[in-house]
């Protein structure tokens, strides 16, 4: 096939603008043209610009190579890449050694997958409930202030992601089209065909729900097996070879091709794998606020005469601003039309996180405004970034009254640094709710005086980012894992052989789509590591 760049149509184009591009652009006509497929649709925006879309496009032609070599000077005008996904193994016919993956959020989903797509029948172990039990135990904590420390925002079938914005887009290098591997499994899942083509594609919490479910029963349907509120308390080593594996309830499992997929917050299961042994290193993550906006304000500022466009959708932004103290400061995990969500998953502390649906038509916008760190700011050994994050988590809930109801305060007084009393304009959405006070204290020094300097600088590029309405919600702490269960080139940990560190927990993506595709890669490894053992 052939792929053709930068098609660019007015927003309001006919149906059949798309084919009368490509046909105009290869100069050919309509009898010579055998398929198209959009691959990739996004739109310019500009304020001073009329509003386009630009779409890539992949054509199937009669005379194929003659078209290519007649454009070979049009950078526009290229051979299609092979994006299909190509599986590296199959599993024998009596396979009987069955890998583990522990944790059942998007690296464990893709990992259990691929790997039951290829006959290896994995056993999956998941610490939380199934998706539905789970969704109704994290209500209970934003409605009833009623925390399940196995079953909420961070633990459960889906994982963290299923409480997100659900997005599907990632700056990660990915040269053999593993992003597409994942998006057409979420597709065949239930999910919005658009996801394949549009620039950034989101799924929203709602509907990831029943793309969750379906996908476990194809893991099933293909011989695999899910097990829920299956918590590993401990690791069976010998000879640096992982053996088995201990469950909270007393069973044994044997397992000697084991997947880690535990996400960002099982600080319990990282101690078991420390005192067992297993090589970790601490690393950088950041800290900070939510910080909530009128999505409204956010659209003219980014959109101009184009805000509202229900093409568009609500706007998003990225913001990064290097403060005068050596501290970045930058926008995480932005969520527009969303609202923050209580993540906490230890009783007695405070996490924030941003979610959207599909839709985005709540009234905010929301973003984490977070600081980087590195193991220098809690010197320890690996572990010193999660005895950091619970403090800075167990501060917030005192400060938040003790109640689950997180500490705010106003854009205007923090600049100021003088308490929040009362709320303007903007309502916060935070369930349990807000508890208005002075964040001073929740972060520290160091982290506060960056934010109070990024804030007005991120007004020069958003009109209206440092409103005195504004409200800043914490604490933010949860924004990768801190530290890394390193591995080497064949994906298994360093000193430890048949362990498999992986996704967001083990410090090696941050994301749905990176950690999904990196749950690929990885069943990949184990998979030829199996069949070289035959």
């Amino acid at each position: 096939m052939i792929r053709i760049t930068e098609l660019r149509l007015p927003i309001d184009h006919a149906p059949d603008a798309v084919e009368a591009a490509v046909l105009r652009h290869l100069g050919i006509t309509a009898s010579d043209l055998i398929a198209l497929q959009v691959f990739k649709r996004s739109y310019d925006a500009r304020k001073n610009v009329a509003l386009s879309l630009i779409y890539t496009v992949d054509v199937s032609v009669k005379d194929e190579e003659r078209l290519l070599k007649a454009f070979a000077s049009d950078v526009h005008v290229r051979p299609s890449p092979d994006t299909r996904y190509h599986f590296v193994a199959k599993a024998p016919e009596h396979f009987t050694k069955r890998p583990v993956v522990i944790g059942f959020g998007p690296c464990g989903i893709f990992a259990a997958l691929v790997l039951a797509q290829m006959g290896f029948k994995p056993i999956v172990l998941e610490r939380g409930k199934a998706v539905r039990e789970r969704t109704q135990d994290t209500w209970g904590l934003w409605r009833k202030n009623t925390l399940n420390p196995e079953s909420n925002v961070q633990f459960g079938e889906g994982g963290a992601g299923t409480f997100s914005d659900g997005k599907l887009w990632s700056q990660i290098k990915d040269p053999k089209f593993y992003g597409r591997k994942v998006l057409h499994e979420f597709v065949k899942a239930g999910a919005p065909a658009e996801i394949l083509y549009v620039a950034k594609p989101h799924i929203g919490t709602f509907r990831l729900v029943g793309v969750v479910e379906k996908m476990r029963q194809e893991i099933i349907a293909l011989g695999g097996e899910i097990r829920f509120s299956q918590k590993v308390t401990g690791f069976e080593i010998k000879d640096q070879q992982i053996q088995g594996l201990q469950l909270e309830h007393g069973e044994r499992i044997a397992a000697d091709h084991v997947i880690l997929a535990l996400g960002h917050s099982a600080r319990d299961t990282f101690q078991a794998l420390h005192d067992a042994g297993v090589y970790m290193e601490a690393k950088p993550f950041s800290i900070g606020f939510r910080i909530e906006h009128p999505q409204s304000l956010i659209d003219r500022a980014r959109l101009g005469p184009h805000a509202g466009n229900p093409l568009i959708g609500a706007a998003d932004y990225k913001l990064v601003h290097h403060a005068k103290n050596g501290r970045s400061v930058y926008s995480f995990c932005m969520c527009p039309g969303g609202t923050v969500v209580a993540a906490t998953s230890e009783p007695n502390r405070v996490v924030t996180n941003g979610m959207s649906q599909y839709s985005r038509n709540e009234r905010n916008a929301n973003a984490g405004i977070v600081v980087g760190i590195t193991p220098d700011d809690y010197p320890g050994g690996p572990m010193a970034g999660i005895a950091f994050q619970r403090a800075l988590e167990s501060h917030a809930f005192e400060l938040g009254g003790g109640t689950y109801e997180a500490p705010g305060q106003l854009v205007g007084d923090f600049l100021a640094g003088k308490p929040s009393s009362s709320l303007g304009n903007v309502i916060p959405s935070y369930k349990p709710g807000v508890h208005l006070t002075d964040l001073a204290s929740s972060l520290p020094d160091y982290a506060i005086e960056a934010i109070r300097e990024a804030i007005p600088a991120f007004e020069k590029q958003i009109p209206g980012f440092s409103m005195k309405d504004a409200v800043l919600t914490g604490v933010e702490t949860r924004t990768s894992s801190p530290l890394r269960i390193t591995r080497g080139s064949n994906y298994q940990s360093l000193n430890i052989k048949g362990l498999y560190p992986a996704g967001e927990g083990a410090g090696y993506a941050g994301g749905i789509m990176s950690a999904g595709v990196d749950g690929i890669r990885v069943a990949e490894a184990l998979a030829l590591d199996c069949l070289s053992k035959q």
